[in-house]
C-alpha cells in the first residue's frame, strides 16, 4: 500500500479515495486543470499505481478516457474542477452509457455552504448526468474520522463495481472540498496516525465483469434460422468469435456479421455482403428466415433492418442488458446474457439448403465487389475501407468514425482471419470525440488507424492537443469530401438550396495547415498505390494524417451503381 497523506484532511481523504480506486482495479486517470480539484489531482499524481494524464479540454479528455477504457476493458477515472467544466463530459458520458464503457467520473465541487449564493465557478452538479450513469453519489465533505473514511472506502469501491456491471457504464461521484485545497500541513489529520488499521484496504479485490450464461431452446420450426452478429467489443475477440462459430455449427445456421463484430475478423465463415445481397428483391424473398438469433444489437445496414422488419421472423435477442435493444419492435424474445455464453438445447434438423443459399450468394456478390474495387482507379472513398482490410498488418487496431466510414466498413470490409480489432462509438452514433477516442485507443496500445471524414475530424480537432502525450502510433485516414457525405444518400439532398449550406455544410479548412499547427505529419495522398504503401506500415509512434480528397456527390452515385450491379450478379 502506498503511504497515506496525513498533511491535512483533504490530502488524507483523497489518498484513501485513490488507494481504494487502485485496489479496485483502476490504473489510469485523465485529469483536467482546475483549482477545486487540487486534492484529487495531487493524490492521483502521487500514487505510483496510477498513470495520471493531464488533458486541457474536458470534452476531449472524456473521449480520450472512453478510448482508453475501450482498449483496456478497465474503468478509467476522469477528474475535473467545479462549474461548467464537468458539463463538457456529457457527450462522452452519453456514449459510454449507450455502449457500456466503464468510466469513473470525479467532479470536484464547492461545499454546500458555498452553493446557491453567487460563489464563483459553481453550478448545481447534483445528478448532472441524469440517467446516463449507472450510479451517482455526492460524497460527504471530508472529515478526519475513521467512520467517514470507512464510508468513503466502501462507497468508492461500490462505484467502481457498478461501472463494471452487470451492465457496464459510467458512474459519477461529486466530491466537495473546503479549503485548504493544496496539501498544506495543518495537523488536522495527524491524530489518526496512531490508530490506523493496517488491514484497512486488504479486503478490497479487483472487480471484474460478470459473464452470465443463458440457454437458447430450439423450437421444432427453427431449422431455417439465422444468426446476426451485431456490433460488439468483447475483451477477447478471438474467443468470442470461436464460441459464436461453435454455436452456429451446432445449430447449422449461417452467420451474418457486421464489420463491427469480431466474427468478420477472426476466421469464422460468415456472410459479409448481406447489404448488397438483399438489394436483389427476388433473392431477398428466397432467403427469409423463420427464426433470427441477434447478438448484441442490429447491424448498421438499413437494407438488412428493413428486410428483417418485413420478414415476420421470430427474433431472439441476446444482450447482457435490461435496456430494450430491439429497434425493429418485432416478435422478440430476450436472452439477457453475454452472447459468447449462450448454449443451445434441443435439436432440430437444420435446413442445409438455406445455409448453402447464403454461402452461394456471398461468394457471388463478394466476387463482384472485389472485381469492381480492383478495377477502380477513381478516388472513391469506399475503396479506402476496402484497402485497409486488405493491407493493414495483422492485429492492427482500427477506429471508425460514424456516418459514411462505418457504413463503408459494413459494405466493403470482407471476412477473414486478419485479427483486426475494430473500435467504434455506436452507442449514440454521433461524431463527437472521434479523434480523442482514437488517441485514447492508441495510447499504450498497438498501432492504430482511424478512418474518418472531414467533418468528424474537425468536430473534434482539439483532440490534436492530446498528441504530444501519445505513447503509441495513430494513422488518420482522412476522407476529405468537403462536407457531410451521408446526407447525399438521404431524400433531403434533392432540395438544394438549402441542402448544401444546412446539411452538407462544406468547410474550407486547410488540413495541412491544421496539422502543421499541432506538429502532426500530413500527407496528401493521390494514387491508390501510395495509399497502399502508407497503410501497410503504420508507425508505432506518433501521429500522421493521410488526406484523401474525393468528390462527395460522385461517391454517392458510385455506391448506388456499385451495389446495384453487385446485387444483380
Amino acid at each position: 500500500m502506498t503511504a497515506l497523506d496525513f498533511r491535512n484532511t483533504n490530502s488524507l481523504w483523497c489518498s484513501v479515495l485513490v488507494e481504494t480506486l487502485v485496489r479496485s482495479g483502476v490504473s489510469r486517470a485523465i485529469v483536467s486543470p482546475g483549482s477545486r480539484s487540487t486534492p484529487l489531482t495531487m493524490a492521483l499524481v502521487r500514487h505510483p499505481g496510477i498513470e495520471a494524464i493531464p488533458v486541457l479540454d474536458e470534452r476531449s479528455a472524456a473521449f480520450f478516457a472512453l478510448g482508453q477504457a475501450r482498449q483496456t476493458g478497465e474503468p478509467v477515472v476522469l477528474v475535473c474542477t467545479s462549474g461548467s467544466a464537468c458539463a463538457n463530459y456529457f457527450p462522452a458520458v452519453i456514449e459510454a452509457a449507450e455502449s457500456g464503457v466503464p468510466l469513473v467520473i470525479l467532479t470536484a465541487d464547492r461545499p454546500p455552504e458555498m452553493r446557491d449564493c453567487g460563489s464563483g465557478q459553481t453550478i448545481d452538479q447534483t445528478k448532472l448526468f441524469g440517467r446516463f450513469v449507472q450510479f451517482y453519489h455526492e460524497l460527504a465533505v471530508p472529515e478526519p474520522r475513521m467512520e467517514l473514511l470507512r464510508y468513503l472506502r466502501q462507497t468508492v469501491a461500490h462505484a467502481v463495481g457498478r461501472s463494471f456491471g452487470p451492465e457496464a457504464g459510467p458512474v459519477h461521484l461529486n466530491v466537495p472540498f473546503r479549503d485548504p485545497l493544496p496539501p498544506i500541513e495543518d495537523g488536522s489529520a495527524s491524530g489518526l496516525v496512531v490508530d490506523w488499521d493496517p488491514a484497512f484496504f486488504d479486503h478490497l479485490e479487483t472487480v471484474s465483469a460478470s459473464a452470465p450464461q443463458a440457454v437458447f431452446r430450439q423450437k421444432a420450426a427453427t431449422g431455417r434460422g439465422l444468426i446476426i452478429a451485431g456490433p460488439a467489443q468483447p475483451r477477447d475477440p478471438a474467443g468470442y468469435a470461436a464460441r459464436i462459430s461453435a454455436l452456429a455449427a451446432q445449430l447449422g445456421w449461417p452467420i451474418l456479421a457486421d464489420a463491427l463484430s469480431p466474427l468478420r475478423h477472426h476466421g469464422t465463415e460468415v456472410v459479409a455482403t448481406y447489404d448488397a445481397i438483399l438489394r436483389n428483391e427476388s433473392v431477398a424473398r428466397d432467403l427469409v428466415p423463420r427464426t433470427v438469433l441477434c447478438l448484441e444489437a442490429w447491424p448498421t445496414s438499413k437494407v438488412l433492418r428493413s428486410w428483417l422488419e418485413a420478414s415476420g421472423a421470430e427474433v431472439v435477442l441476446v444482450a447482457a442488458t435490461e435496456v430494450n435493444r430491439d429497434a425493429l419492435h418485432g416478435r422478440t424474445r430476450w436472452l439477457r446474457a453475454q452472447p459468447e455464453q449462450v448454449v443451445a438445447e434441443g435439436s432440430t434438423i437444420p435446413d442445409a439448403s438455406y445455409r448453402q443459399a447464403w454461402r452461394a450468394a456471398e461468394l457471388r456478390v463478394r466476387s463482384a465487389l472485389t472485381a469492381a474495387m480492383e478495377g477502380m482507379s477513381e478516388r472513391f472513398e469506399g475503396k479506402a475501407a476496402w484497402l485497409l482490410a486488405r493491407h493493414l498488418p495483422r492485429g492492427t487496431a482500427v477506429c471508425t468514425a460514424n456516418s459514411m466510414p462505418v457504413r463503408d466498413l459494413e459494405y466493403l470490409w470482407p471476412s477473414g482471419s486478419t485479427g483486426h480489432r475494430i473500435h467504434f462509438s455506436r452507442g449514440a452514433n454521433g461524431i463527437d470525440g472521434t479523434l480523442s477516442t482514437a488517441v485514447g485507443i492508441a495510447h499504450g496500445g498497438v498501432p492504430t488507424v482511424l478512418l474518418t471524414g472531414d467533418l468528424a475530424l474537425l468536430h473534434d480537432s482539439n483532440g490534436f492537443l492530446l498528441t504530444p502525450k501519445l505513447r503509441g502510433g495513430l494513422t488518420i485516414v482522412l476522407i476529405n469530401n468537403d462536407g457531410g457525405g451521408i446526407f447525399g444518400h438521404l431524400p433531403v439532398a434533392q432540395f438544394d438550396p438549402p441542402f448544401e449550406d444546412y446539411w452538407a455544410t462544406p468547410q474550407k479548412v486547410d488540413f495541412a495547415a491544421l496539422c502543421a499547427a499541432h506538429a502532426v505529419t500530413h500527407v496528401a495522398v493521390e494514387p491508390w498505390a501510395q495509399v497502399v504503401d502508407l497503410i501497410a506500415r503504420p508507425p508505432a509512434l506518433g501521429v500522421r494524417v493521410l488526406e484523401l480528397r474525393t468528390d462527395r456527390k460522385r461517391d454517392a452515385a458510385t455506391r448506388k451503381r456499385l451495389f446495384t450491379a453487385a446485387a444483380a450478379t
